[in-house]
């Protein structure tokens, strides 16, 4: 999709396989070992093969999402969660403008 588009997202509106059931995520960046993994662990290994375009976003998400005090085991911004599938809907493109 040249670049509109990431497959590595903060969160996703539908769920084929469960992170219980996801092992080995694939990406043409690299492959991520979730095996074992907390799901900060987990956060942190796929955000290393997203596109380069979206790691920082990736990580500027999952960083402030950390940082809130009721982040629990699996932090998530919940009013920003969807934002980059809004974004490409309204946009054409994932990036923020």
């Amino acid at each position: 999709k040249g670049g509109a588009i990431s497959s590595i997202v903060p969160f996703v509106s539908h769920v084929d396989h469960t992170e219980h059931d996801t092992m080995v995520i694939v990406s043409e960046y690299g492959y991520a070992d979730l095996r074992g993994k907390s799901p900060r662990e987990r956060a942190k290994e796929m955000i290393k093969i997203a596109h380069p375009d979206y790691r920082e976003a990736l990580q500027d998400y999952f960083d402030r999402a950390c940082a809130n005090e009721k982040a629990g085991h699996t932090p998530h911004i919940l009013s920003e969660a969807l934002s980059w599938h809004d974004r490409f809907n309204k946009t054409g493109s994932m990036k923020k403008a």
